[in-house]
């Protein structure tokens, strides 16, 4: 005897070896014996064999018409066999049986199980809704095999006009689209991305990097909504100074710009003066609103993300031609010896009078320029008292860094400016510690330090950036916090993020509460928007510190990538580099930094010449291998550059293109190895150029 049964939902036939109460002992065609409930066992029958059956079975169930089934069965209840009689009239065997049984098991929009070999036949309204749903998914199964092949061979399907960054950024992953994409890029056995480049779905790859970027931080778009600040208090003094900036020829948001006066005791009055939206943004309100979402302005080759609306730039921005609100340090400088005498914070209204330009001055102000007085540029005499100031500001950091038994600063390589033109791209290299590098750091350095320590006699709480070693050998950690502490690689002794609040939302939260230190005097912690040990002030801390350094991230990425686009376009196929260390080499010409396999060992600073081997834009990655070594470096000279390089930079960049500040902050967080994707030497987490 044999049984066709069920068996944890699905359907099986054996021979039947023995029975003993209510269950079975079978054996099944392929010899394995199962023990089979008698209540589980729906076909008892001799003939034909098990195997057969099921096979008979299949065939026949594939022929049942479903809809007539449907028709012939009753709306309550009932077993299998009933239909059997109705459906195949005198050939209602074993085999029509079982096929009936897989036919009604395999079809629960007509027939829904209700128990072991019993079903009900489905409504008739919600039968014809399933029916509508099969037929649209085989209507999409048939769309989504049509996009599969126009996608393998080449060309985008009209469907996806319009959905191609998207589905490369935030995709539905339960799309036709998405599931055509996919399909294809498995049989290509390429990429998704590269499959849509091909076929002409997205128009570059900048444009999807740029793309995968606004998707991630800009989910929005990153327009802005239609705000107007507050106008600034009608009774701000007016200074009686003519205040120029320095900042680089594409610079829009000036946070800075500086003044000198000669006293007539031989002193001189210098002072630093910082954009001041603060006076017109207030906390809570939708400009604070904005800049608090974005945190930072987003810097990139060719583009920029402001953090403000451009016209609150326009209203706070240091244009030159009229008067600006300001929170002003005033210095009072001994010229003798350089020595600060006295320091003094003022909220006032600057005449800014020049917006100087690097791209203009940098080849005229130079160290022997202002060691002869030789030359003629604006503010040629401010700048002469202002450069031996730097200078003396500068040594001052390195007798303290000497303390936290740190090294001197060295400056040995190029900074580079990118341009962008469509897409041309332009390289320019720029020397760093250049005389007006020099001034814009110290300057900066020094205010962010009086003004850290100026909230701290206050009682004030702000945002600072320290960083210490705790006395041992090894990196130093930097890290946001909201008390002061010492910034051990900048040699100040604490350090608050003050002189960019155009820029940098956590500069303009620390203008909030030195403008309640400057207003309010002793009673400044009870007015200041933020009082001590506000969460806020830390969620602030936190939200800041990861989004500038995804931020930074992507500006060495698009940095790296434009960089691969120059090759490209000045067709480089030869390249002379140096070694940083190991296989580890940095382009002379550009601020490309990668892996060579198979360098060989040599000393670093040696310069040897690669070819070009392959370029991905896409994968924003290259390929080059060794020709020949150009100039080899001795051992000893590679030791002491070793040693130079332990301490590696954090940039604070009052002058959005001053790497000499980006020197200044020397000292940060040490790493054997930059990342391939990083155009420059490691660094802690940079400030992105305004280039």
């Amino acid at each position: 005897m044999n049984v066709f049964f069920e068996e944890s939902g699905s359907f099986k036939a054996g021979s039947v070896l023995s029975k003993q109460g209510n269950a079975f002992q079978v054996e099944l065609p392929g010899g394995r014996r199962v023990k089979v409930r008698a209540k589980d066992v729906l076909i008892e029958f001799e003939k034909p064999a098990a195997g057969d059956l099921m096979q008979e079975a299949d065939a026949i169930a594939q022929e049942i018409d479903l809809d007539f089934l449907w028709e012939c069965a009753p709306e309550e209840e009932f077993p299998f066999a009933a239909l059997g009689a109705d459906y195949f009239g005198d050939k209602f065997g074993p085999a029509e049986r079982a096929a009936l049984v897989l036919r009604m098991h395999g079809a629960p929009v007509y027939f829904r199980r209700k128990g072991r070999g019993h079903y009900q036949r489905a409504p008739q309204e919600q039968l014809q809704m399933a029916l509508a749903s099969l037929e649209h998914k085989r209507q999409q199964a048939l769309v989504q095999q049509a996009y599969e092949e126009e996608l393998k061979a080449g060309r985008l399907p009209d469907g996806f006009k319009g959905k191609a960054i998207g589905l490369l950024t935030k995709p539905d992953k339960n799309s036709i689209e998405y599931k055509a994409l996919e399909a294809a890029a498995a049989a290509r056995g390429i990429s998704q991305a590269r499959l849509m480049l091909e076929c002409g779905g997205i128009a570059s790859p900048r444009a999807l990097h740029e793309a995968r970027f606004l998707s991630e931080y800009f989910p929005h778009g990153i327009g802005f909504p239609a705000v107007q600040p507050g106008e600034f208090p009608e009774d701000l003094p007016e200074a009686d100074v003519e205040a120029f900036s320095i900042d680089d020829v594409t610079t829009t948001e000036i946070d800075d710009a500086f003044s000198v006066q000669h006293l007539s005791d031989g002193r001189v009055r210098v002072g630093i003066h910082i954009a001041a939206p603060a006076l017109g943004i207030v906390r809570g309100d939708a400009i604070d609103a904005i800049a608090r979402g974005r945190l930072s302005t987003v810097y990139m080759p060719g583009d920029k993300i402001t953090m403000l609306p451009d016209n609150v730039v326009d209203m706070f921005t240091l244009g030159e031609g009229g008067l600006r609100p300001a929170l002003s340090l005033y210095i009072i400088v001994n010229r003798e010896t350089q020595d600060i005498v006295a320091t003094e914070t003022r909220a006032e209204r600057v005449f800014v009078k020049s917006n100087l330009r690097h791209n203009h001055l940098d080849e005229h102000v130079t160290e022997e320029s202002l060691a002869a007085g030789t030359g003629d540029y604006p503010h040629k005499e401010e700048i002469a008292v202002l450069w031996p100031l730097a200078q003396a500001l500068f040594e001052k950091r390195q007798q303290a860094r000497a303390t936290y038994g740190l090294k001197r600063e060295v400056q040995r390589n190029n900074d580079f400016n990118f341009y962008v033109d469509g897409e041309h791209i332009t390289i320019t290299p720029r020397r760093r510690g250049s005389p007006l590098d020099l001034i814009v750091a110290e300057l900066a350095i020094l205010a962010n330090s009086s003004w850290g320590a100026f909230l701290n006699d206050h009682g004030v709480p702000g945002i600072y950036r320290s960083q210490r070693g705790f006395g041992g050998p090894g990196p130093k950690r930097t890290r946001m916090q909201t008390t002061p502490a010492p910034h051990e690689g900048l040699g100040v002794a604490q350090y608050a993020w003050s002189t960019s609040p155009l820029r940098r939302y956590v500069d303009l939260v620390n203008q909030w509460q030195l403008l309640a230190c400057v207003q309010h005097g002793v009673t400044a912690k009870l007015a200041a928007p933020f009082k001590p040990k506000d969460a806020d002030l830390f969620a602030v801390v936190q939200g800041f510190d990861d989004t500038y350094t995804a931020y930074a991230d992507h500006q060495r990425r698009m940095e790296y990538f434009w960089c691969l686009c120059w090759l490209q376009q000045e067709n480089r196929k030869q390249v002379p580099a140096s070694v940083i260390k190991d296989d580890l080499v940095r382009l002379e010409e550009i601020p490309l930094i990668f892996h060579v396999p198979g360098l060989g060992v040599h000393a670093r600073g040696t310069r040897v010449m690669l070819e070009v081997v392959s370029i991905d834009e896409l994968t924003v990655e290259t390929s080059c291998r060794r020709l020949h070594v150009i100039d080899a470096r001795s051992a000893s000279a590679s030791v002491e550059e070793d040693e130079a390089d332990e301490e590696i930079i954090e940039t604070d960049d009052l002058s959005a293109e001053s790497e000499a500040e980006a020197q200044a902050e020397g000292a940060a967080e040490t790493s054997d190895e930059p990342r391939p994707e990083s155009t420059g030497d490691a660094q802690e987490p940079t400030e992105p150029s305004r280039s």
